[in-house]
């Protein structure tokens, strides 16, 4: 994201006929008072009657150039300003989009969906109708104190005087609010996260009960905000009275002075109509600055927020030349590769094996042993502390992003679908690329045809958010159906089929066979789901503890074997004591 005045600055053209176009009206507005004074000191004190059409046909004028600048005026800001809204929106998202996995790992998604909607939106304020209005207070306030001077400056004093200590008070205000608004945009960073996780997980809620410890956690959040609310409002409250004594005792002040001056000291009567008239006009700023400070703080708090989070640079970033192969073939090799995260606590240590093309190979082991982390290493989504992962001979680290990720299907242990057709989620992997014949046999492949086409809309039926109304077994059949629709070189399954009965993992299986060109990683906790590899790895704590193929393990009688005898429900006496 680029700072915000360079946003404006992109759209200075528009700006700048809507600076014309208010100034324009501005101008006409303060005719007025002029016209008013020459209809009092003319027509009716010194009864030339013939100037009165004239006079008449200036308000006429002024009226309608008014109404046709104020409209350019509006019309101009609402529409700049909306375009730079939608360009920082998509530059915030975008920025997001291109950071790392580990900066998701400690941002929350109501924070993100806070920074992205609420604080864009205050900003949007702060460069159309905001922006706009504190210019023309800033305009209509100078040329008004100007023709005031220019009448009679003894009773511009007044005014003046008034104007500074509205922008004193305004000034004490802010700087109140903007501490107020830093706390706001946080809480609601912080209402939006649980609101999220709660909606996100509302059937989990439901399963344990937690209804009503769900709804306290939610109204802590909502009390917070409630009561940050409040003290801005308080803060708003204690000020803008202020204000509005100003502006009302000014008009009062004015017409007592301005009656002495007309006594005794020759000011007109049509003068002191026209500083009455300026004096009036400038009471709408008065009233305005409470409201505008207001705004405006909230919005310069906004654009301190979006300028941290854009701060944030990815931790995973490309070469300046990157090596771009000819072909990625599917050769993986994990070379002495540990991983620790940024507390140091330690995932894997000393990983090493090589998967030759259109070989497969299964990972297994207990829950936390670092299965996930081979995956994640391969993909680049983090980067290893030690040791080096290839792909083709390369490096992951010299390949470009797009080319490494785009040549791997994976389907996560973590089985994500869109709120979108069974055809749109399928095809995800190559959008463009793939037609409705490949997303058919792929969904056949991943022996979720059946199913599909038995729906009344069969492909194009919409499924709900994450896969609402489908049985995990569905949504992981539909998320195995766009692996294998993207066609890539490489095929990661992490722990895909767990929600599969035994029949539909057998077929899927005999599909994995017969793609010989894909190199496959499976990691699974069946052993039915890995024997056919050619390679098997068992981890624990991170690091590899047996190596093999099904057969040579089993002789090993270790952990394996152990898991192995427990899935058969045949333990022997010599499964050993690490079975």
């Amino acid at each position: 994201m680029q700072k915000l005045r360079m946003y404006l600055w992109k759209h200075k053209w528009p700006y700048l006929v809507a600076a014309i176009s208010l100034t324009a009206s501005v101008v006409l507005d303060l005719l007025s008072p002029v016209v008013t004074q020459h209809i009092v000191d003319d027509v009716i004190v010194g009864g030339n009657m013939a100037k009165l059409k004239y006079l008449l046909l200036a308000f006429l004028g002024i009226g309608i150039g008014r109404c046709v600048f104020q409209y350019a005026k509006e019309y101009l800001c609402d529409l700049t300003g909306s375009k730079v809204a939608l360009e920082v929106r998509r530059d915030v998202f975008s920025h997001v989009q291109g950071l790392s996995a580990e900066f998701f790992d400690r941002t929350g998604t109501g924070e993100l969906m806070a920074r992205v909607k609420d604080d864009v939106d205050r900003i949007w304020d702060g460069a159309s109708y905001v922006g706009m209005l504190i210019t023309e207070v800033a305009l209509h306030t100078g040329i008004v104190l100007f023709c005031m001077y220019h009448l009679n400056w003894k009773l511009a004093i007044v005014p003046t005087v008034s104007m500074i200590a509205c922008g004193c008070i305004a000034v004490v205000m802010e700087k109140k609010l903007d501490v107020v608004y830093e706390e706001i945009s946080e809480e609601n960073a912080a209402l939006n996260t649980v609101a999220e996780e709660n909606l996100a997980g509302v059937r989990t809620v439901k399963a344990f009960a937690r209804e009503k410890h769900e709804i306290g956690k939610f109204l802590k959040h909502n009390n917070r905000y409630y009561e940050l609310n409040m003290k801005q409002s308080k803060v708003f409250v204690r000020y803008y009275p202020y204000f509005s004594v100003i502006a009302k005792v000014l008009p009062l002040v004015t017409i007592l002075m301005g009656g002495y001056e007309v006594i005794y000291s020759g000011f007109s009567l049509g003068e002191l109509s026209a500083f009455v008239q300026y004096s009036n006009n400038i009471v709408w700023p008065m009233e305005m600055l409470g409201w505008l400070t207001n705004s405006i703080s909230s919005a310069f708090a906004s654009n301190r927020k979006l300028r941290k989070l854009c701060a944030e640079k990815p931790v995973i970033v490309e070469k300046e030349q990157p090596i771009v192969l000819d072909q990625v073939r599917g050769k993986i090799e994990f070379d002495h590769v540990s991983f620790h995260k940024a507390d140091g606590y330690e995932i894997l240590k000393d990983i090493t094996f090589t998967v030759e093309a259109g070989q497969t190979i299964g990972i297994m082991g207990a829950t936390g042993a670092g299965k996930s982390s081979i995956v994640y290493l391969l993909q680049r989504l983090y980067d290893a502390t030690d040791g080096c992962v290839r792909v083709d001979g390369v490096d992951v680290r010299d390949l470009t992003l797009k080319q490494l990720r785009s040549n791997i299907s994976i389907v996560m242990q973590d089985v994500f679908l869109f709120s979108d057709t069974i055809s749109e989620n399928v095809r995800l992997g190559k959008h463009d690329l793939t037609d409705y014949e490949t997303i058919r046999k792929a969904s056949h492949d991943a022996q979720a045809g059946g199913f599909i086409e038995r729906m009344d809309d069969q492909y194009e039926t919409v499924i709900g958010e994450r896969g609402v109304g489908l049985s995990g077994g569905q949504k992981q059949r539909i998320s195995i159906a766009r692996a294998l629709a993207k066609k890539e070189p490489i095929l990661v399954l992490d722990d895909s089929t767990s929600a599969l009965d035994t029949e539909t993992e057998r077929a899927i299986e005999q599909t994995l066979l017969n793609l010989p060109d894909t190199t496959k990683l499976i990691i699974a906790h069946r052993i039915s789901a890995v024997r056919e590899a050619d390679m098997i790895l068992v981890m624990k704590d991170g690091a590899i503890a047996e190596r093999g193929t099904h057969d040579e393990l089993l002789q090993k009688k270790g952990l394996y074997y152990g898991t192995y005898c427990v899935q058969h429900e045949a333990l022997p006496e010599d499964a050993g004591e690490e079975a």
